[in-house]
């Protein structure tokens, strides 16, 4: 089992960058979910409620981030992030958050991207520096945090569990063309697997030069079901439709993934080796 695909997303909901290697950091991937959107009254936004963010391809040229959609009306834009200007307090989960507003140019460009009424109104903010966001609860025990992404700071897929899911979906629809891509799971760190959902086993492992401790499986929402190239969602609500016959575990949802927290920082790279350390229930 080794490491097939690495991803990041600077900007929350938005498209992510492949990478060859990653700095592994404690609160997620280098680069990993700093910013994100939200509304004129700072509450954050996803693909949940506009899923055209999903076509908003992000680029890192230097220090510069690079915004882009296919859309000959919008050209590109690039900003260089700040931390210092505007500080704000913005909210997501209920959860009060520091973080530095981005200013009007990049708020006015997303405006046009997300085809915005002229009364709704987004910023792009960025977690500022000294604001540490814990993890949930249940898990923290007074280090252990993450970025603007929902939960944990990593998440991990394999490709046997796709495969698996796919085969099923094809199978109910009879359509090859219903299977869905890797991306709708929005992963960092994609592992090339065998054995579907082995994943489910592991409670300690070790990809290059860390450890991960595996907290608990992913709860699947409705961004799974968006088209992460083209901003639609799926007419028969696939992946959810499918996940939800053989991934239902009572009240914690449709799983798909792990949540993982990292036990040191390093590097990890395509083509890194898992080693399983500690299984579940041993």
């Amino acid at each position: 089992m080794i490491v097939s695909e690495l991803y990041i997303y600077p900007i929350k909901s938005c498209q992510g960058i492949k990478l060859e290697r990653a700095k592994v950091m404690p609160k997620g991937f280098f680069g990993d979910r700093e910013m994100m959107l939200v509304t004129k009254s700072g509450k954050f936004i996803t693909q949940r409620q506009y899923p055209r963010l999903a076509k908003v391809r992000v680029k890192i040229d230097n220090e510069k981030i690079v915004l882009s959609v296919e859309d000959e009306t919008i050209p590109p834009f690039s900003f260089t992030p700040t931390l210092t200007e505007n500080e704000v307090i913005v909210e997501m989960w209920g959860e009060q958050i520091e973080a530095s507003d981005q200013g009007d140019a990049v708020a006015q460009w997303f405006h046009r991207a997300l085809e915005l009424e002229a009364s709704k109104e987004c910023r792009l903010v960025r977690q500022s520096l000294h604001h540490i966001r814990p993890v949930e609860p249940k898990h923290f025990t007074g280090k252990e945090q993450v970025s603007l992404a929902d939960s944990y700071p990593y998440l991990l897929t394999t490709t046997a569990s796709l495969k698996e899911l796919n085969q099923r979906i094809v199978e109910i629809h009879q359509q090859q063309k219903q299977a869905v891509p890797m991306n709708r799971f929005r992963p960092n760190i994609v592992l090339s697997t065998a054995e579907p959902f082995i994943e489910d086993s592991w409670k300690l492992i070790q990809i290059g030069e860390v450890k991960f401790a595996v907290i608990k499986p992913c709860s699947r929402c409705i961004i799974t079901t968006i088209d992460q190239e083209r901003g639609e969602k799926h007419s028969l609500k696939e992946p959810l439709r499918t996940l939800g016959s053989f991934r239902q575990f009572s009240e914690q949802g449709v799983m798909f993934g792990e949540y993982m927290i990292p036990c040191n920082t390093g590097i990890v790279q395509i083509g890194d080796r898992l080693k399983i350390l500690e299984v579940r229930g041993k």
